[in-house]
């Protein structure tokens, strides 16, 4: 979105460069540990694998999900990863925003989106985490209302950086 703008093709750039920034696979890297096309090593121990945008839907093909007969219309996540220790798949949302928009709702949507991923990994024994990373835009008091129900709907919510302990490697 353009500052003093009202979004349009702008929208993508500032916000991609966001998701750039913000980099489950760069993070991982600067921690020491190997990363391996989608898979994510401790030294020489597989510890997760990166399952972001359409990689979501190979792990669930790779664990014989018919997802396509559970929801209508496919979620791609800014990033997810799949943790073995943990048996836990978090997926992450990415938003970013410098001036009001339609973002400000896109948050809101936290418990249909828990609601579809919990669908899509029903019966694998899979738990599952819902994160947001936000910019510091969402963190004036305007937000607190949105912050409080995210974590109401079971979500978290972080600010510029996932702590990788959150992702109970």
């Amino acid at each position: 979105m353009k500052k003093d703008g009202t979004g349009g093709a702008n929208t993508n750039k500032t916000g991609l460069a966001f998701e750039r920034r913000t980099s489950l696979e760069d993070a991982f890297l600067q921690a020491d540990f190997k990363v391996d096309g989608f898979k994510i090593y401790d030294a020489s121990e597989l510890v997760a694998e990166l399952a972001p945008k359409h990689q979501f839907y190979k792990f669930l093909e790779s664990r014989e999900v018919p997802w396509r007969e559970r929801v209508s219309k496919r979620l791609l996540p800014d990033d997810a990863i799949y943790s073995i220790s943990g048996n836990r798949m978090t997926v992450i949302e990415k938003k970013w925003q410098e001036v009001s928009g339609s973002v400000d709702e896109k948050l809101q949507t936290v418990g249909f989106k828990i609601r579809q991923y919990n669908r899509l990994l029903d019966g694998t024994g899979v738990d599952f985490k819902f994160v947001y990373l936000l910019n510091d835009w969402f963190a004036k008091p305007e937000y607190d209302d949105v912050r409080e129900y995210i974590i109401e709907c079971g979500a978290t919510y972080h600010f510029n950086a996932v702590p990788l302990e959150e992702l109970e490697l």
